[in-house]
C-alpha cells in the first residue's frame, strides 16, 4: 500500500451522520463529530475522520469483520507499541457490532512523509531510517507477533486460494499476471535464512508521520510483527522510489546503518502484492 488512510492528507466525503451503524455505545460520545471519508488509501476498510469544536481529532475504521479482517489485529498492535513507548496511533475504543469490525483511535500529529513537501528528500529519508532503526532495535523475544517468512506465505496462500488478492493493484512490472502465477513464483524465491527483527509489515512513506522534522508516529500498524528486516527495507525502498526518486534509496540505506540483500528485497516487494 503505497498511501496511508490515518494521516493529515486530502480526503473528501464530509458526513453529517456515522455509516454503516456505528456502535450503540459509542454514539453519546461521538455525536458531536463530523466523519470526513479518507479517500487517500487503499485500505479494504473504510476510514473516517472525526472533528468537532474543541474536542480531539480522532479516526474511525471498520470493515467487514471475517477471518481477513486486519482491525483487530491493528488494536493489539497498537496497544503493543503503546506499552514499549514507539510512538503511534492511540485506540480508543473497539468492537466487533454484527457484521462489522470499528476501531477509534486518536490523531497521530503531524504530516505523513509522503506528503511532507515541506521536508527536504533528504531529511525524509533520515526520519524514515532513524524510526524503522528503532523499532527493529526492539527485543524480539517480547514480540507475541509472528510475521515469520512462511507464516506470511501461508497467509498469502489462503488470500489467493480465497479469492481476494487485488490483481488490479499488481505493481506495474506484474500488471496482468494472476495471483496464482505470482504466488508460484513467491515460493522459487523464498530466503533461505532471515534476519528477525520487529518490523512495522507496511513501511511505505505514508505510515510514517513527522510535524515539522520530528518523527511522531506509525500509523497503519496491522501487520506489525516479527520478521525479517527486509520486510521493512523493501516497502520503504520501493516507497522512497516512488515518491522521492531512486537517488534516495543509497541514502536511506546509509542513515539505516545496514546494506540490502536484492534477493530479499524483491521477495518482500513480491510478498506485499497479495495483502
Amino acid at each position: 500500500m503505497e498511501e496511508d488512510e490515518n494521516s493529515n492528507s486530502a480526503d473528501q466525503g464530509t458526513l453529517t451522520a456515522p455509516p454503516f451503524g456505528m456502535p450503540l455505545d459509542w454514539r453519546a460520545d461521538l455525536a458531536s463529530y463530523t466523519w470526513t471519508a479518507q479517500t487517500i488509501g487503499r485500505s479494504s476498510a473504510a476510514v473516517f475522520r472525526l472533528e468537532a469544536r474543541g474536542r480531539p481529532t480522532l479516526f474511525v475504521k471498520t470493515g467487514p469483520a471475517g477471518p481477513f479482517s486486519e482491525l483487530p489485529d491493528e488494536a493489539a498492535r497498537l496497544q503493543w507499541l503503546a506499552a514499549h513507548r514507539i510512538a503511534c496511533a492511540n485506540v480508543l475504543k473497539q468492537t466487533r457490532e454484527g457484521e462489522r469490525d470499528w476501531l477509534l483511535t486518536g490523531m497521530v500529529t503531524g504530516r505523513d512523509l509522503a506528503s511532507s513537501h515541506d521536508l527536504p528528500p533528504g531529511r525524509t529519508v533520515e526520519i524514515a531510517a532513524d524510526a524503522l532503526r528503532n523499532l527493529h532495535l526492539l527485543d524480539v523475544t517480547a514480540c507475541p507477533f509472528d510475521h515469520t517468512r512462511d507464516r506470511r506465505i501461508g497467509h498469502a496462500r489462503a488470500r489467493v486460494e480465497a479469492g481476494i488478492v487485488d490483481e488490479a493493484d499488481f505493481d506495474e512490472k506484474r500488471q496482468g499476471r494472476t495471483a496464482a502465477d505470482l504466488f508460484d513464483e513467491l515460493l522459487l524465491r523464498r530466503p533461505g535464512e532471515e534476519d528477525l527483527v520487529i518490523t512495522h509489515g507496511d513501511a511505505c512513506l505514508p505510515n510514517l508521520l513527522a510535524d515539522g522534522d520530528r518523527f511522531t508516529g506509525f500509523v497503519d500498524c496491522a501487520r506489525l510483527g516479527v520478521a525479517d528486516r527486509h520486510q521493512d527495507l523493501a516497502l520503504a525502498i520501493r516507497s522512497i522510489h516512488c515518491n522521492l526518486g531512486e537517488p534516495w534509496v543509497g541514502p536511506f540505506l546509509q542513515r539505516y546503518g545496514a546494506k540490502a540483500d536484492p534477493k530479499r528485497l524483491e521477495f518482500y516487494q513480491l510478498l506485499d502484492e497479495f495483502f
